[in-house]
């Protein structure tokens, strides 16, 4: 079993910070849904932050906002794993795309309706 110090190691953390940022940079260059869901989330923050004084349902419209960036990116790096397994097509390849493609959906269609509960 690990020391907690082995494991709280600081050079660790920030070499999985420097991955996660790696992560972050590309989504953000390269993949057009990450990027216009990143606007909703600026978007959605500022209104969030306009339209409603409860912290906690604050919180609730960023978060689902956020929740939409994880999803996404999973969605991405399901799509990347069946890309570097090769180009032919394959049906389990289109049912795993399409399986992360309909998390993406589930999650918009949760957005809207924690957005539309706190909202009306």
């Amino acid at each position: 079993m690990q020391t907690l110090a082995a494991v709280l190691n600081p050079l660790l953390l920030f070499r999985a910070l420097r991955v996660s940022v790696s992560g972050l940079i590309h989504m953000l260059k390269s993949e057009r849904a990450f990027q216009q869901e990143v606007i909703l989330l600026i978007a959605g923050s500022v209104g969030a932050f306009l339209l409603v004084e409860a912290r906690l349902e604050r919180t609730m419209l960023i978060g689902v906002l956020i929740v939409l960036l994880v999803v996404e990116t999973i969605n991405s790096a399901i799509e990347a794993t069946i890309d570097r397994v090769g180009p032919e097509q394959h049906q389990l390849s289109k049912k795993a795309k399409d399986l992360g493609s309909t998390a993406v959906f589930l999650a918009l269609v949760l957005a809207a309706i924690v957005w539309g509960i706190v909202l009306l």
